[in-house]
């Protein structure tokens, strides 16, 4: 996972890479197998509505719906905070670690022991403080080094999901490369 490169890739494929907290879980039953997809597809959403797209340029900044707006803006960024700090302290989440991932699998350094290679799990990725549900993804282990960088392979994603996840990786390096070429417009 020392990749330094500007464009994160992950088996062959853009990924996310970001410093979330991530916890694996093991074995899972088919239970809880059974409704993740309609999950992950929810918390994608909710945490693509979050990133930061960008500002939409009015036609006038000084007209009363610029201002409008502003007020607006800032006003749901206040209460996503106050959400986001309810959370943390109602819903205790592991650590923040170096972590990237795709629609194929994951890579990050594991605080706790890590998984031994071919085991099943969950690996829980909390992409945002005001999204209350990780994303759940099924999958194998399939190294580890002594460090304790931890690779897992998923399972198969439902169609939606992976798409989405796709999405929000090439989003993200689109961002990376446009703040590259003009510094000024990346926040």
């Amino acid at each position: 996972m020392s990749d330094n490169s500007d464009t994160v890739v992950l088996y062959e494929e853009l990924a996310v890479r970001d410093v979330l907290p991530v916890l694996w879980r093991a074995a899972p039953d088919p239970q809880t197998l059974a409704g993740l997809c309609e999950r992950n597809f929810q918390v994608l959403q909710a945490w693509d509505a979050l990133e930061d797209h960008g500002l939409v340029e009015l036609p006038d900044e000084n007209s009363p719906l610029a201002a409008e707006l502003q007020r607006l803006d800032r006003k749901l960024t206040l209460l996503l905070d106050l959400v986001g700090q309810i959370l943390s302290v109602n819903r205790p989440r592991p650590a923040p670690v170096p972590v990237r991932f795709n629609a194929l699998g994951a890579e990050w350094r594991a605080r706790e022991a890590p998984p031994h290679a071919g085991a099943s799990g969950i690996l829980e990725i909390f992409v945002h403080e005001c999204v209350a549900q990780p994303l759940r993804f099924p999958g194998n282990a399939t190294g580890m080094t002594p460090e304790g960088e931890v690779s897992v392979r998923f399972a198969q994603l439902e169609d939606t999901v992976a798409s989405l996840v796709g999405k929000i990786a090439f989003r993200r390096h689109r961002r990376q490369i446009a703040g590259r070429v003009n510094p000024q417009r990346t926040p």
